[in-house]
């Protein structure tokens, strides 16, 4: 047996055993792909899949791709998911290029795409949905073709042992679109690219995790969206409107009227009550909501006249919960709040903030916890400086179910 032959055996090998190992369907597709990526050199890979009970459209399930694709679709017959779907059939571009298929290079606008394959996967003639899987720099192999049609019959392997696909995610509008943000500090000439392109949309309403190692550029990019910092290139956009080219004083307009910030290290003025501290922040907005009020909604009544010092460390992280809510934001961003904290009390934390969430407040939190993700809606992997996966929680956890 040829190198080649035992590579492909050995990926195959290593996909069932994922899929085996799984003990739901998300961890089936995402142990599958993971092993697809590694083994064939792709790019990016998406699970497309309709809604049996809603439209006429294939949903992204889960994808690894530098661009954040909630929102994209496949009309059923239309686009290469389409109608690979439609016609049960494998369509194999291993030489692709821009106007080959409209919808797709519509779909994944700013990504280049060299090779693409694209599989059905089902039970029987029954089509469910579709794995695509791209590189963007030279052609997939027939035996990587070979090893990805496999991944299909994994998936729908997974599947039938798991019942059907859930409903797709359901979004609300876009509060905040960011494209292709790069951020670079240079000291001399040496210069050091911590952002390299990421692209992501902030809904209304949701619980967005930002997750990655340290030094990934989580915080940076926080503070870019927030308005604390400026990109070195790409966009954002805040309810429709550019803040790409916004003037410092346009900035602090931004985060004033619509952010509120959660910071690791609390940042709660030593010399000022609790109390003291929500009304200096209640002074710079028009219509704050009362400081009783929001030391209430973090079970803080009794505390309005103690000082930081007075409180332990997870009472002070829920005055500066407090602190944030007294603007009435449309966002809030969350940077690592619970890293300072112990185990119980970071679930007392994450309780008063999914609390606040459940009011209809928009939550982005930058973290290093893969627990703490499991009770986000969506969670955004970054890598190395980009978008590198976006997933969808589909049985969110509460807080008290967390364990680390």
């Amino acid at each position: 047996m040829d190198l080649m032959a035992l590579k492909y055996y050995k990926t195959i090998g290593q996909i069932q055993s994922k899929v085996n190992q799984s003990k739901t369907l998300d961890e089936a597709i995402q142990g599958g792909l993971g092993v697809i990526l590694d083994e064939t050199g792709a790019d990016a890979a998406v699970v497309w899949y309709r809604d049996e009970n809603g439209d006429d459209m294939l949903h992204p399930y889960y994808w690894v791709c530098p661009l954040d694709i909630t929102t994209k679709t496949y009309k059923v017959g239309e686009g290469v998911v389409g109608r690979v779907y439609k016609s049960h059939e494998v369509e194999r571009m291993y030489n692709y290029s821009l106007g080959d298929d409209k919808q797709t290079d519509e779909n994944f606008r700013g990504m280049t795409i060299t090779s693409l394959i694209c599989a059905p996967f089902g039970d029987g003639d029954n089509t469910d949905g579709c794995v695509q899987l791209f590189k963007n720099e030279g052609a997939f192999t027939e035996e990587e073709a070979d090893v990805c049609d496999i991944m299909t019959l994994m998936v729908a392997m997974a599947i039938r042992e798991n019942k059907q696909i859930e409903i797709p995610y359901r979004y609300h509008n876009a509060l905040i679109s960011a494209n292709g943000i790069t951020k670079e500090y240079s000291n001399g000439e040496i210069i050091t690219r911590v952002l390299k392109g990421v692209n992501l949309d902030i809904y209304e309403g949701e619980f967005l995790a930002v997750l990655g190692e340290s030094g990934c550029g989580k915080s940076t990019l926080l503070n870019i969206i927030g308005g604390l910092d400026t990109a070195t290139s790409g966009s954002f956009s805040f309810m429709g409107k550019d803040m790409t080219g916004a003037s410092q004083a346009e900035l602090t307009k931004f985060r004033r009227d619509n952010i509120g910030f959660i910071f690791q290290g609390y940042n709660l003025m030593n010399n000022l009550t609790a109390k003291q501290n929500l009304d200096l922040i209640g002074e710079l907005v028009e219509n704050p909501m009362s400081s009783e009020e929001a030391l209430g909604m973090v079970k803080l009544e009794d505390k309005l006249s103690n000082y930081p010092s007075q409180l332990s460390g997870g009472q002070q992280q829920r005055v500066s919960i407090a602190r944030a809510l007294v603007k009435k934001p449309k966002l809030i961003f969350a940077d690592e709040p619970t890293a300072a904290l112990d185990y119980a009390t970071s679930i007392e934390v994450l309780s008063v903030l999914e609390n606040v969430i459940a009011e209809g407040t928009t939550l982005v939190m930058v973290t290093h916890n893969e627990e703490i993700t499991r009770m986000a809606d969506r969670v955004v992997r970054i890598r190395d400086g980009k978008t590198y996966e976006v997933s969808v929680n589909r049985r969110r956890a509460k807080a008290t179910d967390l364990v680390w």
